[in-house]
């Protein structure tokens, strides 16, 4: 399963929070974006679980992060 997180980020701690988000169990890319949202991590896991999981523990608590929205990716192959 694999998920993209939007995240908004306090000012001034973007470049730290991607830093730290690399380093999340799940988290298989984090990068800066412009736009409404800060940065886009993508995170993939066993199940929605696991993902809900990471996402809830592991990317919401790192310092910075304000605000995640969850999109999750269908296959449609």
């Amino acid at each position: 399963m694999k998920a993209y997180v939007l995240i908004k980020i306090q000012s001034g701690e973007i470049v730290d929070a991607i830093r730290q988000l690399r380093k999340v169990p799940g988290v298989v890319a984090a990068d800066m974006t412009f736009g409404p949202y800060d940065a886009v991590a993508v995170v993939e896991a066993k199940d929605l679980n696991a993902l809900g999981l990471t996402v809830a523990a592991g990317v919401q608590p790192v310092v910075g992060v304000k605000e995640t929205l969850t999109c999750l990716v269908i296959d449609i192959a």
